[in-house]
Order: C-alpha cells, then sequence, then structure tokens
C-alpha cells in the first residue's frame, strides 16, 4: 500500500496551495480518505476527510478556507488550501481508512511565512 503526498511548498500569508495524494495497493474508492497535519512540537491533528459517498468534514480551524475533493478514476485525494496562515504551517499527512484498517502517506511540508 502506497499513499504518495505531494504538493506541499513555501507560500505566503493569504496564498494558496493544492495538496494531493495518489494512493496505491487498496480499493480507493471504499476508503475515507483523510489529511491530517502536525506542526513542530504539537500532536498530529486532524484537518478534513471524505468518505466514499463524497460528504466531507472539516476541522473548524480550516472550515471555508480548505476543500477536500477526491478523484475516484485516479485513485488520488486532494486539499485545497486557501487564505493560508502561519498557523497552517505543518507536515500535512495523507491518512485512508476502511473498517480496521489504517494507512498513512510519508508527508509533505506546508510552510506559510508572514
Amino acid at each position: 500500500v502506497q499513499l504518495q503526498a505531494s504538493g506541499g511548498g513555501l507560500v505566503q500569508a493569504g496564498g494558496s496551495l493544492r495538496l494531493s495524494c495518489a494512493v496505491s495497493g487498496i480499493i480507493f474508492s471504499t476508503q475515507i480518505m483523510g489529511w491530517y497535519r502536525q506542526a513542530p512540537g504539537k500532536q498530529r491533528e486532524f484537518v478534513a476527510d471524505i468518505t466514499s459517498g463524497g460528504s466531507v468534514n472539516y476541522a473548524d480551524s480550516v472550515k471555508g478556507r480548505f476543500t477536500i475533493s477526491r478523484n475516484n478514476a485516479l485513485n488520488t485525494v486532494y486539499l485545497q488550501m486557501n487564505s493560508l496562515k502561519p498557523e497552517d504551517t505543518a507536515v500535512y499527512y495523507c491518512h485512508a481508512e476502511r473498517r480496521s484498517s489504517v494507512y498513512w502517506g510519508q508527508g509533505t511540508q506546508v510552510t506559510v511565512s508572514s
């Protein structure tokens, strides 16, 4: 199983980035796909997820700024991040879950400068 995240980088406050996570080795369409993040010195925290049926959930801190989506034909989940803030700086991890099986990607760094 591989979850390959990409799209991170350095951006100024107010800017945008789009993260992608390409998944292989599992039946992507059946998974709940999500994004988590971990800032230096802090615990990993939930950002957003999307079910196999397309229902979405967001952390309060990103509601209205981030949008999660998925393309089952490409086995890819996306996180569009707009109006970025310095407090969004973290390593962002892709996450797949179905029943008791959980998978994590390697993470991609997002740095937002003030």
